[in-house]
C-alpha cells in the first residue's frame, strides 16, 4: 500500500506551494489546539475537548476526522462497554513539534511587545 493511501491525501490534492501545504493541513485554530494538546499524550475526546475549550463536540469531531485522513492523528478504538476512544499523534504529526515551538516563541514575544507598549 502506498504512503498516500495510508493518510487519504493524494499528492495532486496538495498546493505546490509548501508554506499553502502546511497551512491547508493546520492553518485553523482547532488544528493547531488538538497537536499541542495531543503533544505530551494520548488523550480522550472529553480530554480534548475540555483542554482546548470553546470548540463545538460537531467542530472538533470533524477537526479530529480531517486530521486522522491527513496522518497526523490516530483514533484507537478499545472494545470495552462503553467504548472508549483515544486520541494520539502520528510520527508524522509529531514532526509538527518544531512548527508549534516556534509559533509559542513568537506569540510569548509578541505578548512581551505589546505589554511594553502599553507601558
Amino acid at each position: 500500500m502506498s504512503g498516500t493511501a495510508v493518510i487519504g491525501v493524494s499528492p495532486q490534492d496538495l498546493p505546490a506551494c509548501p508554506v499553502e501545504t502546511t497551512l491547508k493541513l493546520i492553518g485553523n485554530k482547532w488544528e493547531v489546539l488538538v497537536l499541542r494538546d495531543l503533544m505530551p499524550g494520548t488523550k480522550r475526546f472529553g480530554e480534548l475537548k475540555q483542554s482546548i475549550g470553546g470548540v463545538s463536540q460537531k467542530v472538533l469531531t470533524a477537526k479530529l476526522r480531517e486530521m486522522e485522513a491527513s496522518g497526523l492523528v490516530e483514533r484507537h478504538v478499545y472494545a470495552e462497554v462503553p467504548p472508549r476512544v483515544e486520541y494520539s499523534l502520528t510520527p508524522l504529526g509529531r514532526s509538527l513539534k518544531p512548527v508549534l515551538d516556534s509559533l509559542e516563541q513568537w506569540g510569548t514575544a509578541y505578548k512581551k511587545k505589546v505589554a511594553a507598549a502599553v507601558r
